[in-house]
C-alpha cells in the first residue's frame, strides 16, 4: 500500500526528495557510463554501415564502366523476354533508380514513332517496338523516365546511363 504523504510537511518531503537524489548519483554515473559505451558501439556498426555501402557502390560503377552490366539500351535491344522486375537499374553515378512513373505499381519504358508514344510493361513488349524501329522516350525528348523509390522525383535520362543487374545478385 502507498504511503499516505498528506500528513508529512513540505520540509520532510523535500529532505526525502534529496536523499533520494544522492542515492541516484551512483545509479546515474554508471548509466551515464553504460549509454557512452552502447554509442561507441552504435557508432562503429554505422561506419561499417557506411563502407559497406560505399564498396558496394564503387563495385557496381566498376562493373558499369567494365561493361559487365548492360544498359538499358543494350537491354531492350538484347532480350525478347522477360520482366523489368527481374532487374535493378542503377544510374551510371551508382544510384538506384525505378523505371517509369513515380508510384506505378509496375515498370515501364516509352517508346516513340517520332508522332505517339506507347509503354511497354516487360521486355516482350519493349522487343515488339524495338523491332518496329520506335525509339526510346517520347517524340522530342528521348530517353528513358526513372523515378527514385520512396520518392516522387522523376528524370528523363539517356538509355546508356542506366544500367540494369540481374535482382537478387
Amino acid at each position: 500500500m502507498p504511503e499516505d504523504f498528506a500528513d508529512l510537511k513540505a520540509v520532510e518531503i523535500e529532505r526525502r526528495v534529496e536523499e533520494l537524489r544522492e542515492r541516484m548519483k551512483p545509479v546515474q554515473l554508471e548509466l551515464d557510463r553504460l549509454r557512452a559505451e552502447r554509442d561507441v558501439l552504435f557508432t562503429e556498426l554505422r561506419r561499417r554501415e557506411r563502407l559497406a555501402a560505399m564498396t558496394s557502390r564503387r563495385d557496381l560503377k566498376a562493373a558499369m564502366r567494365g561493361g559487365e552490366l548492360p544498359t538499358v539500351a543494350e537491354l531492350v535491344a538484347g532480350f525478347d523476354s522477360g520482366s523489368f522486375d527481374d532487374y535493378v537499374f542503377n544510374l551510371k553515378t551508382g544510384g538506384e533508380v525505378r523505371l517509369g512513373f513515380p508510384g506505378a505499381r509496375s515498370q515501364t519504358i516509352s517508346f516513340t514513332d517520332g508522332r505517339q508514344v506507347a509503354q511497354a510493361k516487360d521486355l516482350a513488349d519493349s522487343a515488339r517496338f524495338f523491332a518496329a524501329g520506335w525509339e526510346l522516350g517520347a517524340p522530342g525528348k528521348p530517353g528513358v523516365r526513372v523515378n527514385f523509390p520512396g520518392t516522387r522525383t522523376e528524370r528523363l535520362v539517356p538509355p546508356d546511363e542506366v544500367f540494369a543487374r540481374p535482382a537478387g545478385g
